[in-house]
């Protein structure tokens, strides 16, 4: 019911980035605006959420994903191409406001009135509206002039991620499960995307010097074999199995959590209010939270200043914690020894822990207050 314009600062849209993950939280709200079976099509739903070790392949923790996740909280969980949810969201969006995406728009400025805010754009343009969302990202411009400059903290880690075609590698090479292979100062996430066509691999590793902050810096694959030098061979094959100069690596960067991201008429969403590490696999959800509930927020309350109050309120207690819990993980994961992770794990129940808050959040009727 409202009209919305994009303005995007790159000049085309490309592919870019690797796997994400949609839990039901995230996958629920792309039904409801109606791309749910598009998603779907070319997702993977994965069979379970497992915890290995990293070189023999120990389980230290599982719990079912799939029909059980789906049937828990009425949507599935899915691994995605982050451009493929891209395409459908951008296909959708054209058919609802056909011509509404402004591309080569960077934004400089802006100036708030009583009734309306301004836009200001490295190409000279300004548009006016009546609410400006800040959806750009951990480098936020609008957060920036909105709460002053809060620089994103670099957590002395840094991420390798590389996508790598199932055909290099033998048949049913591994199982469809969501995988975390966890050690000493690193771990790896790996998993299917695009049906089963790519296998998406993130490691993660402790480098306290590594200080890149661009989403496109490829490295040396070679770097890469040796940070996980001595892993399980299904690891290392991935690896031997990934294009040697398509090899990307950026420093992870977070921001403690915020009690306030919005004015009477600017607000923020997604990365740019509530950045985080990526081991509960929401950063992608969370915005796809955020949206739903602003959206819910605007048709309740009709003043804009008390709705987009409204929307904050009842996103940064949920998104503090997603962060929180988050960067816990990265020292769970860490841990320096196999007695350590063996002991940790076994004192945790992370498939209880998620299905009781993290999962079970429905951004579409939670009561707004």
């Amino acid at each position: 019911g409202h009209e919305v314009s994009v303005y995007e600062q790159a000049p085309e849209l490309a592919e870019i980035g690797a796997g994400i993950q949609l839990s039901a939280t995230g996958s629920r709200v792309l039904r409801h605006i109606g791309i749910g079976d598009k998603i779907e099509s070319f997702g993977v739903r994965p069979g379970a959420y497992v915890f290995r070790l990293f070189h023999n392949g120990e389980t230290l923790q599982e719990f079912p994903l799939a029909e059980q996740h789906e049937e828990k909280h009425g949507s599935p969980y899915l691994q995605v191409h982050r451009a493929d949810v891209h395409n459908a969201l951008i296909a959708r969006f054209e058919e609802l406001a056909p011509g509404a995406t402004h591309l080569n728009h960077t934004l400089t400025s802006y100036e708030e009135h009583d009734d309306g805010v301004v836009a200001r754009f490295a190409n000279g343009a300004e548009v006016e509206g009546d609410i400006l969302i800040g959806a750009d990202g951990i480098k936020s411009v609008v957060r920036k002039q909105l709460l002053g400059d809060t620089p994103a903290h670099f957590t002395g880690q840094s991420a390798w991620r590389v996508l790598v075609p199932t055909d290099r590698l033998p048949a049913n090479f591994m199982d469809e499960v969501m995988s975390v292979w966890v050690g000493p100062g690193r771990h790896a996430v790996i998993y299917y995307v695009r049906g089963g066509e790519l296998i998406n691999f993130v490691g993660c590793v402790d480098s306290p010097e590594w200080t890149d902050d661009s989403w496109l810096a490829k490295a040396d694959w070679s770097e890469m074999m040796a940070d996980f030098e001595g892993w399980n061979d299904e690891v290392m094959q991935i690896l031997n199995a990934a294009d040697k100069d398509s090899c990307f690596r950026w420093a992870l960067y977070n921001r403690p959590p915020s009690n306030n991201w919005s004015s009477d008429r600017v607000t923020l969403l997604g990365d740019s209010c509530h950045a985080t590490l990526p081991y509960l696999a929401q950063g992608a959800v969370m915005a796809i939270e955020d949206g739903a509930v602003l959206s819910r927020a605007l048709a309740q309350v009709e003043d804009v200043p008390g709705a987009l109050q409204l929307y904050q309120r009842n996103r940064i207690d949920r998104t503090a914690r997603i962060v929180n819990e988050s960067s816990d993980n990265a020292r769970l994961f860490h841990l320096p020894s196999e007695e350590a992770l063996r002991e940790a794990f076994a004192a945790r129940q992370m498939g209880k822990e998620r299905d009781s808050w993290l999962y079970n959040y429905d951004a579409l009727s939670v009561p707004l207050s």
